[in-house]
């Protein structure tokens, strides 16, 4: 009982601030628990969100490095996402890996794949970066003034680059980060003839 005692002023001696900051943190938090189930429309929300980040940058023509830094986070955010969760080039060096792995032969029994990044974290990392990215165009102390193509193709080499060793990586150790569905057995044609004894 005096556990119970101790949370209720503990509850009441805490600061207006405190309050409001765990008001907000709760709400926010039951907004992504409720949101968590509809995965196409929280993505076609964020596809527009970065539509509107990307028509602002052409339209004010600038802020270019935070475009690109939301880039670069994008990126680093997808490999983690295609990744999995335990990574076999280092479960063939540790002899007692902990925990499922990727099977490597035919014989070996099936274990599913893990991500490093689930999808609802992709997605909340993705959002949460468009949102601050966007808000940083309101202010001109983020307009650097850079030369845009240098960014623009630097991020297409580093993009191509990663993609190329995370591609190797996926054919060396045999894995697809996507998969389509529960597979489907086909069984015997039904004639729709009974047999009587």
């Amino acid at each position: 009982m005096s556990s119970f005692a101790d949370d209720q002023t503990a509850v009441e001696s805490e600061g207006f601030f405190s309050k409001v900051k765990r008001t907000v943190t709760t709400r926010h938090q039951k907004f992504l628990d409720d949101i968590t189930p509809f995965v196409l429309p929280r993505w076609i929300a964020c596809v527009l969100l970065l539509l509107i980040f990307m028509a602002r940058i052409v339209l004010l023509q600038g802020w270019y490095i935070i475009a690109y830094g939301l880039g670069i986070y994008m990126l680093n955010l997808f490999i983690a996402f295609l990744t999995p969760k335990i990574d076999p080039a280092l479960a063939e060096l540790q002899e007692n890996a902990d925990g499922p792995s990727l099977p490597m032969k035919a014989d070996t029994e099936f274990k599913p794949f893990i991500r490093r990044l689930p999808e609802f974290k992709f997605w909340h990392g993705i959002t949460y970066a468009t949102v601050l990215a966007l808000f940083m165009t309101f202010f001109n102390a983020f307009n650097i003034p850079v030369f845009w193509p240098v960014l623009v193709v630097y991020f297409i080499t580093l993009f191509v680059m990663i993609m190329k060793k995370q591609i190797q990586h996926m054919i060396r150790y045999r894995y697809l980060p996507f998969t389509h569905g529960k597979k489907r057995y086909a069984g015997k044609e039904d004639t729709g003839k009974v047999v009587a004894n």
